[in-house]
Parts: structure tokens; C-alpha cells; sequence
């Protein structure tokens, strides 16, 4: 009768310390969610609300943000995004995402993964704006400006685009 309470005791044991663990997980997972998912939302007021130009493209190393000069950015809560400067309009979509399942997140990429929230940008045309197509990470958040990075699953090449407000 004793082996029999002491294996019961044991088997609760291992039992009450798996729900806790499991818990703790679930509760983190909960927590990096519910994180993300304000992250995202927070972007998405921010990048709506008023113009922005781009102050910063790098890609693998060169600046290209001239390509940009004179254009003003219009995230709009459609997700259409639009870029006129004087003489040009140019369109496109954005959208802000939690992907929790990504595997783009890494910690020497200089963005903060912990949330994994991506700030995706498409353009069909014209070519200097269809580099700007990519699904970002967010290095940096202010009321104006926003930093991204995306650095390339083929090559590894990095590129660094920056909005800021009008």
C-alpha cells in the first residue's frame, strides 16, 4: 500500500509540474501575441495618419534613397498606398502582419523579431518603387519616422528603408 501511495504522489507530482510548465508557456505565447498584435496596431495608426517620405533606402549597401526625392508617402487605412511628388502617382498596397510562425526572425538582424510584426509594401511599377516591395521588419517605431530591414533569404543582402513624417 505504501509503493502504491508513493507512485501515486510521484505521478501527481510529474503531472502538476507538466501544467505548470505548460502554462508558463501558453501564457508567454499569450503574452508575445497579444504584444505583437498591439505592435501592429500602433504601426498601422502611425503610418495612416499623415504623409511620409523616404529618408533612407540602402540596398546591399548602396543609397538609392534618391530615387525618392520630392514624393510624398500616403499610407492609407484602405491599404492603399500612394506616391505622388509634383508630377507622378504612383500606387500600391501595405498592410502590417503578425506572423508567428516566421522564420525570418533573427537577432543579429538588428530588428526588434521579438514581436514578429512585418510591415509589408507592394508595387507593381515602376522599377525604383518595385524595390521597395518586400514584407519589412521593424528595426524602430516613433510617432515620425519608422526604420525596416530585410535581409534576404538568398543572398543575404541587407536593406534598410526609413520613413519619416512630412
Amino acid at each position: 500500500m505504501k509503493t502504491i501511495k508513493s507512485s501515486l504522489f510521484a505521478l501527481l507530482a510529474v503531472v502538476a509540474l507538466t501544467t505548470v510548465s505548460c502554462s508558463e508557456d501558453d501564457n508567454n505565447n499569450n503574452n508575445n501575441n497579444a504584444a505583437a498584435n498591439l505592435l501592429a496596431e500602433e504601426l498601422r495608426n502611425t503610418a495612416s495618419s499623415g504623409t511620409w517620405r523616404v529618408s533612407r533606402y540602402e540596398d546591399n549597401g548602396q543609397n538609392e534613397t534618391s530615387d525618392y526625392n520630392g514624393y510624398s508617402f500616403t499610407f492609407g487605412s484602405d491599404g492603399m498606398l500612394t506616391a505622388t511628388n509634383s508630377s507622378n502617382t504612383v500606387t500600391g498596397t501595405w498592410s502590417v502582419t503578425v506572423d508567428s510562425s516566421s522564420s525570418d526572425s533573427s537577432d543579429d538582424d538588428g530588428s526588434d523579431d521579438s514581436d514578429d510584426v512585418d510591415f509589408n509594401i507592394f508595387f507593381a511599377s515602376p522599377a525604383d518603387f518595385e524595390e521597395l516591395s518586400d514584407d519589412w521588419d521593424i528595426v524602430s517605431r516613433t510617432d515620425t519616422r519608422i526604420e525596416l530591414i530585410d535581409i534576404s533569404g538568398g543572398d543575404g543582402s541587407i536593406e534598410y528603408l526609413t520613413f519619416e513624417k512630412n
